[in-house]
This record gives structure tokens, C-alpha cells and sequence, in this order.
């Protein structure tokens, strides 16, 4: 939360350089709930760009959203300029596929692969079977599967429908977010919850250092369990959240994990993005020291199972690197 508290009084002195400037680009970068990944790393993002970019008019705001599901929206809307979205989410709304079915939102583009959003189904030990995912079946206790319309919530069934396991009718759902859910569970309120996010997650981490190690189990995924979820949609790929990444975690964790990516509206400047993504990449310690989620982000995994083309500010970018782009990255 200090680190959260500093980059914000940045973010702040970075734009009162810029008062009285007309030309300033304001641009908006939605995130999701704070107790996340995304969150931090938005405004770590954000304070990025108005440090290093705001002699040239440019500046960022992070702002907290329901996450992948509400950025979507709030990109087609034209509410923000810039959001962190789950590889599903990008695939479904960019492809009209799932929810997105007949709907399909082509007002977006890749800009960067981020980090990978890992899996972290969280129940309280008591209640643990198998220690699977399977273990949600039947549950019949409080679980909270993401704020409303989040991409928590979506990811969340889709991953659920795999096994055969239905919201209100295995347990009693809650749409609560990462911090509210963890509260909730340590006060007894509700058994489990639906967390995904870059390790260490904060929420997590929370459980894990008041309720004990041996109170909360993190779900796992057998490889047969991996491959039923992939038969849905293809994106998601084996993690082992590593012993000692949260408090008293004494062994790994098998889990799976879907890629994270920034997406940005066709409309913001092709200088622009280019300028912000330079940023981005001249500086990766900076966002290293933010969160070590981001520790996974580098330019030779940059485009990695992008999903979305990428904007034409990004495409510069690349090239000038010498990365081969594929052509399904390419805008039409």
C-alpha cells in the first residue's frame, strides 16, 4: 500500500508539471479492483508515462474498474484509452465469440503481453477434498466468484463450466472483490474465492499471513484438469506457483494461467503509443520494482499469444527491434 501511496503523489507531481499546457494528452488506463495485479501495475504504468513522457504533452491515469469485463465496455465507449484485459476476455470480444457471441468488439488493439493472470481458487482448508478444483463441486458454502461483470466473474465460470460446476447451485455466490473477499473469508462470511492475478497476490498473501498457511489451500489443477479447461478455450497453460511465495507456503502449487495484455483504442496516435511503449520497455526495472508480476515481461516475449492486432504505434515499435510480427497481429 506504501508503494501504492508514492506512485500516486508522483503520478500527481508529474501532472501539475503539465497545468496550463492545452495540448496535453490525458490518456486513461483501466485497471481492475486494487487488492489485484492490475491495479498497481496500471499505475505504476501510468506514473511511467507522465515521468518520463510529460515534456512531450503525454500523461496517464490509472483507474480501478471491475476489471477485464468493464474494460471492454469502457473501451468500446470510448471511456479510457488504454486497459489491462485478460487474454480470454481480448479473444472472446475481439473474435464475437462465448459472451461476445454476434457482438463482436473490433474497436481494440494489442499494444503488449504483460504478465501471466494466474489462477488462485482459494477455499478455506476445513472444507478441502481433493485439493482440486473439482472440490468447488457440490460446495454448498459461500464462495465469491469476482465483482459483477468483471473478468474475474467471466474467466471464473468459464473455467467452472469445464467441470461441470454452476454458480448458485454448487455454492452460494458472492461478487465480492479481491480485498472484500479476503476479509470476508477470514471473518467466517464466506468459505472461498476466486482470485486471479500475477503472484504474490496481495489478497492471497493476506490470507496467508492472518488465517496461517494451514487454514487456506489454493486449489490445484491436475494436467487432466488443465486440458479439460483447455478444451473450452485454448489459452490457458501450466503454473506452479513456487513454495515460499506467500507466508508459510511450504510447496508448490499446480495451477494454470491465462496471458495478460494492454489494449488500446485504434484512435490514440500511432506516435503516441509508440512513445509510450519505448517507455514501457526503456524502463522495465522500474515496473520490476513495482510488482514481480512484471518480472515475466520482456521484449522477446512481448507479442507472445497476443490475441489482438497489434496498433500500428506498437507495430513501429517492434520492428525497430527486429521482432518478427506475424501477420495475424497486423491490422487490416
Amino acid at each position: 500500500m506504501r508503494k501504492l501511496t508514492v506512485l500516486l503523489l508522483i503520478v500527481a507531481f508529474a501532472l501539475s508539471g503539465v497545468q496550463g499546457n492545452l495540448m496535453a494528452k490525458q490518456y486513461v488506463i483501466a485497471t481492475a479492483t486494487t487488492g489485484g495485479t492490475y491495479y498497481p501495475v496500471g499505475v505504476a504504468l501510468a506514473t511511467l508515462t507522465s515521468i518520463k513522457l510529460r515534456k512531450k504533452g503525454i500523461t496517464a491515469n490509472a483507474i480501478s474498474s471491475a476489471g477485464s469485463g468493464e474494460n471492454v465496455d469502457m473501451l468500446k465507449n470510448g471511456e479510457v484509452d488504454f486497459a489491462i484485459l485478460q487474454g480470454l476476455f481480448g479473444a472472446m470480444a475481439y473474435n464475437g465469440k462465448m459472451k461476445y457471441k454476434g457482438k463482436a468488439m473490433k474497436n481494440m488493439r494489442s499494444v503488449t503481453m504483460l504478465w501471466q493472470n494466474v489462477e488462485h481458487f482459494v477455499i478455506l482448508s476445513k472444507y478441502k477434498k481433493t485439493g482440486t478444483i473439482t472440490d468447488l463441486k457440490n460446495f454448498k458454502k459461500g464462495f465469491s466468484i469476482g465483482k459483477r461483470g468483471s473478468g474475474t466473474e467471466g474467466s471464473g465460470r468459464v473455467i467452472l463450466s469445464a467441470f461441470g460446476i454452476e454458480p448458485d447451485k454448487d455454492f452460494r455466490t458472492e461478487y465480492l472483490g479481491y480485498t472484500p473477499s479476503a476479509q470476508a473469508m477470514m471473518d467466517n462470511r464466506i468459505s472461498g474465492a476466486n482470485i486471479p492475478a500475477g503472484p504474490p497476490v496481495s489478497a492471497i498473501t493476506q490470507l496467508f499471513a492472518t488465517l496461517g498457511a494451514d487454514k487456506v489451500t489454493v486449489l490445484e489443477f491436475t494436467d487432466e484438469q488443465m486440458n479439460q479447461v483447455r478444451k473450452v478455450f485454448p489459452i490457458w497453460t501450466r503454473f506452479i506457483i513456487k513454495a515460499g511465495t506467500y507466508p508459510g507456503q511450504k510447496q508448490d502449487i499446480k495451477t494454470i494461467a491465462q496471458p495478460n495484455f494492454l489494449a488500446v483504442r485504434p484512435e490514440v496516435p500511432a506516435e503516441d503509443v509508440y512513445l509510450i511503449l519505448k517507455t514501457i520497455y526503456d524502463n522495465l526495472p522500474f515496473l520490476h520494482n513495482i510488482h514481480k508480476a512484471t518480472m515475466a515481461m520482456s521484449l522477446d516475449r512481448a507479442i507472445n499469444g497476443l490475441v489482438v492486432p497489434l496498433h500500428p504505434g506498437a507495430v513501429k515499435f517492434y520492428q525497430e527491434k527486429g521482432i518478427k510480427i506475424p501477420a495475424n497481429l497486423i491490422s487490416k
